[in-house]
């Protein structure tokens, strides 16, 4: 007896394992450039299937999430997944919103909440939904008004002027949401069309001791046991359209939403993703990656290094706190952690070495033309000037930028007009500057802070401040007041600020405004610090403008010329723009790999490994009572695999980043099978240069956001609403020898 699988498993293994493919393709651009590479890999869509403007197509499910209703990017994306507007997205993604409607009573990170029907649906502060009607090239009508004659700043104002021109004519009064961006650093223009609904309701989110498990710890990490995932509903007028929230609007019935697959993944599936990239630099130069990693993103981890110790210390202790600064800290831990990464890995994996190899040959090529030495033969040069003069002015920028914003000092900048106007000769104007005092929003202006927090930050920023630079170097509010006047003890200086400062608390800032004298600002600490700071911040802004500038005009040529490059060189070379919040589709596989030597990473993770992390009370690793009984007891209803153990997440070789957070990984067939909602570690220059061996995307597994929906939360009137679809088992044919 000879079962004809072993022949067909033979078959796969002369082909070869499916192969992770780099890029973030446009998906008006699928049919041309991917298509029979995603036939060959699993794909049983037609393109029309997956992007079509004329009829309803897999692009319709997918959901950009804002918080403005005019969308000129996205901070995540989701996917709509039943037909009443259901949308998931990550647990990290409504954060925020989540945040916002919760309270120290009714608090919804830290115990979650399951809307049981409609009414019970709580609408989500700042959160708009927006649909892709179509896009379109735009490219000539954009560069039609660029002439030969104009610098850089002409050019992009005669392109501003256009693309407002024709966003406004795309609208159709109103009725759309254009936007154009451009792509590979402004050589090419697409306009997108969207259709945005401002009326998005919380439907179910679990407890962030889920949603949120392994926290910073965890974060990029993997294996990685976190069930990232909220639900939300978007709702719309009683003819479908986008309404500001009422309640007399409806569930939106949409055009396309994704089946659930109860298959779940094998090695080497076929997978893709769809969604709204942020931010991507794969063209950059070697001297842009030498730049950031010895000096921005230095700069960023000492001071959110030290923001995140400071929000650490009281909101461990304080639920009131911890609710308050909650959004604050996750979007600080999540960059912070990012460019340790980056600078870590980009040395790591000699991103910049392998930028110089590229910059070696396109110099090359470039002497080989007098024509091309004449267009491109300054880039590079310029580039690397560039980038050491606004290394030179960097830290003078960013530091007193960031302390500028902090506590007294930040909030005294608010009152600056009203200074400079009491200062001056013209009683109009001074009259009217108290006036406009009058009508400020003091107790906005302190809405979600703490003083203790706000007191130690701005003490500690002023010590950060004070050791990144020489003595000489600092303001001299450092060495006339603090070291003069309190000894050189910053704690005893912020002491005395917040106990006498106009700035420090709502009561203090509203006895002056009712009588504001200039005279009393000009003696006050936090202002003669905002003062001082914004002198040094125009000192060392001119000259980061004026380099910055080059580094985008040379930007553009570099591009361009590589893109002339590649033509000659690798015709068949199908190059992808950056991302820049516009939808992109993504292909790979399900994978594992290998981190380091001798240390083998699989697809995926289950359950158990919650169990072997779990720590009663920790603040990262503790878990529902509830969860690991229902883990303990293997009680995973029809979520569990074949073995009965229950996927967590799994690793895919798609190519995301930063606002693919919450897409929806699919298989073959379109259907869901996961959320995405991360990268790894070990391929944190990914941004800057894919890295096939190492990349890898961490999607939590749909089965276990299923599992939580139904076992955990008993949210079964979710469950019934959502088309879950499990594949019949394909009988084992034999033959006879």
């Amino acid at each position: 007896m000879k079962k004809l699988l072993v022949f067909a498993l033979a078959i796969l293994a002369m082909v070869g394992r499916v192969r992770a493919d780099e890029g973030m393709w446009l998906p008006m651009f699928v049919e041309r450039l991917n298509y029979v590479d995603m036939q060959k890999m699993g794909l049983q869509l037609t393109p029309e299937e997956l992007y079509s403007i004329n009829h309803s197509s897999l692009k319709d499910a997918i959901v950009g999430l804002g918080s403005e209703p005019k969308p000129r990017g996205f901070f995540c994306t989701g996917e709509i997944v039943s037909e009443k507007g259901l949308l998931f997205t990550n647990h990290h993604c409504g954060y925020s919103a989540i945040q916002k409607l919760s309270s120290v009573e009714h608090d919804y990170l830290k115990d979650g909440f399951w809307a049981k029907n409609f009414s019970e649906e709580l609408p989500a502060p700042e959160m708009t939904a927006s649909f892709l009607i179509r896009m379109e090239d735009v490219t000539k009508d954009i560069l039609g008004v660029v002439t030969d004659d104009m610098d850089w700043q002409a050019r992009n104002k005669a392109i501003s002027a256009k693309i407002k021109e024709l966003e406004n004519a795309a609208s159709e009064d109103g009725k759309y949401n254009p936007v154009i961006k451009g792509f590979f650093e402004g050589n090419e223009y697409y306009m997108f069309v969207y259709q945005v609904y401002t009326d998005v309701r919380l439907v179910g989110v679990a407890n962030s001791s889920i949603g949120k498990f392994g926290g910073d710890t965890d974060n990029w990490m993997w294996p990685r046991h976190t069930g990232d995932f909220s639900i939300f509903r978007v709702y719309a007028d009683k003819d479908g359209k986008p309404a500001a929230y009422s309640k007399d609007n409806v569930p939106l019935v949409p055009k396309h939403h994704l089946p659930i697959s109860l298959d779940g993944v094998k090695q080497d599936d076929f997978t893709m993703i769809w969604g709204f990239p942020g931010s991507t630099e794969r063209y950059m130069s070697s001297y842009g990656i030498d730049y950031n990693v010895d000096t921005f993103y230095p700069i960023i981890i000492d001071v959110f290094g030290k923001e995140l110790e400071v929000m650490d210390e009281f909101m461990q202790k304080d639920d009131a706190i911890n609710l308050m600064y909650a959004d604050n800290h996750a979007g600080l831990a999540n960059t912070w952690k990012n460019f340790i990464g980056q600078c870590t890995m980009l040395r790591k994996n000699k991103v910049s070495e392998a930028k110089v190899t590229l910059e070696n040959r396109f110099k090359q090529w470039v002497n080989e033309s007098t024509a091309r030495k004449a267009e491109y033969g300054e880039v590079l040069p310029n580039l690397k000037k560039a980038y050491e003069d606004m290394a030179g002015v960097a830290k003078s920028l960013f530091y007193p930028n960031f302390i500028a914003q902090v506590g007294p000092v930040g909030l005294s900048s608010a009152f600056t007009g009203y200074y400079m106007a009491a200062t001056g000769d013209d009683k109009d104007l001074k009259a009217a500057a108290a006036m406009e005092l009058q009508a400020m929003d003091i107790d906005g202006m302190f809405a979600e802070t703490n003083p203790q927090v706000e007191h130690k930050m701005f003490a500690e920023m002023l010590k950060l401040y004070r050791n990144a630079f020489k003595a000489e170097e600092l303001p001299e509010f450092y060495s006339k007041v603090i070291d003069k006047k309190f000894k050189g003890d910053i704690d005893a200086f912020a002491d005395y600020v917040y106990a006498n400062s106009i700035f420090a608390t709502p009561e203090s800032m509203k006895a002056f405004i009712a009588n504001p004298k200039a005279k009393k600002m000009e003696k006050d600490y936090a202002f003669q610090i905002s003062q001082q700071l914004t002198e040094v911040l125009m000192q060392a802004a001119p000259a980061y403008r004026k380099a910055n500038t080059t580094v985008q005009e040379n930007d553009h040529l570099f591009v361009k010329g590589l893109r002339e490059y590649y033509a000659d060189k690798q015709p068949n070379k199908s190059l992808y723009p950056d991302a820049n919040s516009t939808m992109r589709m993504s292909y790979g596989s399900v994978q594992d790999y290998m981190p380091a030597d001798a240390v083998h990473y699989d697809y995926v993770c289950t359950a158990n490994g919650i169990l072997e992390k779990y720590v009663p009370g920790d603040y990262e690793f503790d878990a529902p009572k509830h969860l690991i009984e229902l883990i303990e007891k293997k009680d995973f209803g029809p979520y569990a695999n074949e073995n009965g153990d229950l996927i967590v997440c799994f690793l895919s070789t798609n190519d995301i980043t930063g606002g693919n957070s919450g897409s929806p990984i699919m298989n073959g067939k379109g259907e869901l099978i996961g959320l995405a909602f991360d990268g790894n570690w070990e391929a944190m220059s990914g941004d800057v240069n894919f890295e096939p061996r190492l990349q890898r995307t961490i999607n939590v597994d749909a089965r276990y956001v299923l599992f939580i929906i139904d076992k955990y939360a008993g949210a079964t009137n979710l469950i019934d609403e959502l088309d879950i679809r499990k594949s019949e088992p394909q009988p084992i044919r034999e033959e006879e020898e």
